[in-house]
Parts: structure tokens; sequence; C-alpha cells
């Protein structure tokens, strides 16, 4: 996967936080739970924390502890960086060779310009989301929550948050092979979560409920799906100018997806990362094979339509 590097960037779609009073304190469970926040992992992560801790029951908090890794670029802990300094260092794709800010930044206005041309095919207009860079903890209208929650999407404020370093997790903690498509796939995801929200598809589920065919899995496989969707038709979105974002996407690209939809399936984490037995009542997110299948989906025929997981008798996978 490829990043035009003549493509300029439109750096409004992001807002850095990092090192600013943007940051707050306490736990993430909120966002997770009664926030109304949809993470990609967090939910998972504190079912299996709070097993491992003699805890039960749904979420009130999301405990600490995790394993941190470094800043995703050369940014740390405390420092104060503002939208300036990315708009500076990220004006077009030739800026996403060195500096992964940069190619987060292409990445959303690549799936932003995707969803704004599909809802303008039907009539309909998308409206942008922003994703909020931040460390370590953040206020959110959905509550706060810290980086253990993993990427998520707070509807409250039609935002996505997002620590960066989660993708050095994906790879040291969960496995997984990583790669730009990798990365591309977890913001699409949340973007996925976003498009639910605008059509009301995130009004049908109650965050509290868990098990293989709850809500919740419903709507994260079909985040799989959009994202797939996206994908399918990256290399076709455009800056503001009409250049290419996307060059091309390689079936190593779509094999590291595919990877990291397996590593972060509810029963992969169960027993893989937590040691335990898999137990289908927590399910959250959906099981590796599904995740999989509906991020398959969404690649194979790039049709929103096809991203159904909703409809009574539907194969879950």
């Amino acid at each position: 996967m490829d990043i035009n590097p003549d493509a300029e960037l439109d750096t409004s779609q992001v807002e850095d936080l990092r090192g600013s009073s943007g940051g707050g304190g306490g736990l993430g469970g909120r966002v997770a739970a009664g926030g109304g926040g949809i993470s990609l992992v967090g939910l998972l992560i504190y079912f299996l924390l709070s097993q491992l801790g003699g805890g039960g029951g749904l979420p009130q908090g999301l405990p600490q502890g995790l394993p941190q890794a470094g800043g995703f670029s050369d940014v740390q802990s405390g420092q104060q960086v503002d939208n300036e300094s990315i708009k500076q260092k990220c004006q077009s794709g030739r800026d996403t060779v060195s500096n992964n800010d940069c190619e987060a930044v292409a990445l959303i206005n690549s799936i932003q310009s995707y969803w704004t041309t599909q809802f303008a095919r039907t009539g309909s207009k998308y409206v942008a989301a922003n994703t909020r860079f931040f460390n370590g903890s953040v206020s959110t209208g959905c509550g706060a929550a810290s980086s253990d929650t993993g990427p998520f999407y707070c509807p409250a404020d039609r935002k996505v948050y997002i620590d960066l370093s989660f993708y050095q997790e994906l790879q040291t903690r969960f496995g997984a092979k990583g790669g730009l498509f990798a990365r591309a796939y977890v913001l699409a995801h949340e973007y996925g979560h976003h498009v639910q929200d605008l059509i009301g598809t995130s009004d049908r589920v109650r965050s509290n409920v868990a098990g293989p065919t709850s809500g919740s899995v419903r709507l994260e496989l079909q985040a799989d799906c959009y994202a797939g969707v996206w994908a399918n038709h990256a290399t076709q979105t455009t800056a503001a100018s009409g250049k290419p974002l996307i060059e091309n996407i390689t079936q190593d690209d779509i094999n590291a997806g595919l990877d990291t939809a397996e590593r972060i399936g509810d029963d992969f984490i169960q027993s893989q990362i937590a040691g335990q037995q898999v137990n289908q009542s927590q399910f959250t997110h959906g099981s590796s094979t599904q995740r999989e299948k509906w991020l398959t989906t969404g690649l194979q025929t790039g049709d929103p339509k096809q991203c159904d997981t909703f409809s009574r008798g539907v194969n879950l996978g």
C-alpha cells in the first residue's frame, strides 16, 4: 500500500491533544460502557483483566496497567504539540515516509473522501469527523478514557480518539504483522462507527449486553466490513485537488489487515493473550473468524449494503 507523494494533506481533519490540557484523568470505562463510546478492543480487554483480577460482570471502569509502547512519532508524553506543528510537518504524501503522524492524516483524508462520495451517491450528506491524537488519557464527550481503551469513536462529540502507540501495541502484545494497511484498517474501522452513528445504526445497540450474537458484536463486525469497503475503493479516493491519495493495495497488504483482524478477535484475545478458555458469553467484538470474514466481505464487494449484520437470520460466521 502506497500513499501518493504528490497528494496534499488536509490536517484540519486531525486535532493533536498530546501534551495539552485536552488530556484527562480517570479511567476509560465510561467510554467503553455507559458513556456510549465504541472501542476497537477496550471493552474486551476489560473483561479479560477483570476475570484475571477476580472481578466479574459488565465494566464499570477499565483497569490501568497494559504495557505502553513509545510514542508513534517523536512526541513524548507531556510535550505540547499543536495543530500548527502538524500542519507544517504534514503538507503532502511525501511527508508520510518520514513521519507516521502524517501517514495517519493521509489515511483519515482517504477514508473520509470515500464516505463523502458514497453518501453523495445515495443523496445524503456525509458529516466529517475529526480524529484526536492523545497520550495516556483524554476527556471526551463520552467520558474520560485511558490509552488502555484502545482506539474508539465517541458518538457524543462525533470524534475518533487514538493514542497512536496502539499500533506498536498490536505488534508487541498481540503479535500482529503490522504495516500501513493494518494501521489503515484500525482507523477505517473507527470511521465505520461514525458512519453507523450518522445513519442511526448505533442507536439499535445496547452497550451493556455481550454474547456471540449481541448487538455489540454485530456493530463491530459491520464496522470491520465498512473498513473493507473503504479499502476496496481506496485507490479512487482523492485530495481536494483531485490527486489520488492511495496508489495501490497489494495482497500482502490485505493479508496483514486480515492478520490484525484475527488478533483482535474475542476468542484469540481470551485464549492467546489472557490464557483463558474461550467464553462466548463475553464476546463483544466477534471471533477472529468473524472479523476476518466481514473485513473480507467489504474488501471483495466494495458495497456497504453487503455489510448488513443486523438482519434476521444473517450468518455472522
